[in-house]
């Protein structure tokens, strides 16, 4: 594969594991209002997916398109990053990953606003205001539930540490990266990790949680080595057009 056709598979594969983790919710959030809230986030991000997919399949010009590649690849061909595949777990669990990865997710798409790929640049710039309320979204939920009870604090404070192994890799530049940073592309994202930083410990601050100490992170995800989790996710995703190869609706 290309270089552009691996990057706009991490974007994609970022945005479409993470949508179908969301999905994953309906008719199981904790009230009507966060059913709602949820699943319109899952489909934004499926609304970010499917451009990007499109177009690592024109680029790669192997006559795959958005499904090909949303329910044909196995799990190594994936290049999302470990975080966005990560369990549901509690309703804390999946505030704080959407902490994570949202603030991560509009610091790239606002600069990727101004790649010199114009279908990156034109997805990135429509995404940047959705991603928006994602994050603030999350922003306030850990703010309420880590300032609020015992329970709700303990439960926070727990996915906070459990999830931060997760997010070194987010920040991570391979040599697919640094090619297409050089020519304009792509964004460099260990340049998107001091605001990053930033803003998650002023969320964190304000909701009266622990910021973990600097450790040991997961990382394997752009490679296609994943945990296994992805694989149990991929199953659901996947069945029904491998059950039905070829069948239209």
């Amino acid at each position: 594969m290309t270089d552009l056709v691996l990057y706009t598979l991490y974007l994609a594969d970022d945005a479409l594991v993470l949508a179908q983790r969301l999905g994953e919710w309906a008719a199981r959030a904790p009230e009507l209002e966060e059913d709602v809230a949820l699943a319109n986030i899952g489909l934004d991000l499926l609304g970010q997916a499917r451009p990007l997919l499109a177009y690592a399949g024109e680029v790669e010009g192997a006559g795959r398109g958005e499904d090909d590649l949303a329910y044909l690849r196995e799990e190594r061909d994936f290049r999302n990053c470990l975080l966005v595949e990560q369990p549901n777990g509690d309703f804390a669990a999946t505030v704080v990953r959407q902490l994570y990865f949202s603030t991560y997710q509009l610091g790239l798409y606002r600069a990727l606003a101004g790649s010199a790929d114009p279908t990156l640049a034109a997805v990135a710039a429509k995404a940047a205001k959705e991603v928006d309320y994602h994050r603030d979204h999350a922003a306030g939920w850990t703010v309420r539930l880590g300032d609020g009870t015992a329970e709700s604090h303990g439960r926070m404070q727990r996915a906070v540490e459990a999830l931060w192994p997760y997010t070194g890799e987010l920040f991570e530049a391979d040599d697919v990266l640094r090619r297409l940073v050089a020519a304009g592309i792509a964004v460099d994202p260990a340049e998107l990790r001091v605001d990053w930083d930033r803003e998650v410990g002023a969320v964190l601050a304000e909701a009266t949680l622990d910021r973990p100490e600097p450790g040991w992170q997961h990382t394997g995800g752009r490679r296609g080595v994943h945990t296994e989790q992805l694989g149990y996710l991929l199953a659901e995703l996947q069945y029904l057009h491998r059950l039905h190869p070829g069948a239209r609706w």
